[in-house]
């Protein structure tokens, strides 16, 4: 039923920017907060941005003031604006967010992943 589907992963040259964005859709009453993670390969899963409904945000150190996070909620879509990439950035990232199907119940979904690879 609700899924998040994640476009705009590549290969890009240090220096170089990309933007995922991913959208949610299924029968949605609303959502609440989105975010992306990334997970390298071998390494474990880690926060990369948040955003709130309300619009607040929240960065890991290694990507603050590189990255920036969106969200348009019409389209039910969240962005993540990656600029300035290095090598260390390349992972499969991940789109999460809680959705609310009723306006009693929410919960947690996953998106299928989109590897973002940046050469040196």
């Amino acid at each position: 039923q609700v899924q998040l589907v994640e476009s705009g992963g590549g290969l890009v040259q240090l220096g170089g920017s990309l933007r995922l964005s991913c959208a949610a859709s299924g029968g949605i009453f609303s959502i609440g907060i989105m975010g992306w993670y990334r997970q390298a390969p071998g390494k474990e899963r880690e926060l990369v941005a948040t955003i709130t409904s309300g619009g607040s945000t929240n960065f890991a150190d290694s990507v603050k003031g590189r990255f920036t996070i969106s969200r348009d909620n019409a389209k039910n879509t969240v962005y993540l604006q990656m600029n300035s990439l290095k090598p260390e950035d390349t992972a499969v990232y991940y789109c999460n967010a809680n959705i609310g199907k009723t306006s009693w119940a929410f919960d947690n979904y996953w998106g299928q992943g989109t590897q973002v690879t940046v050469s040196s």
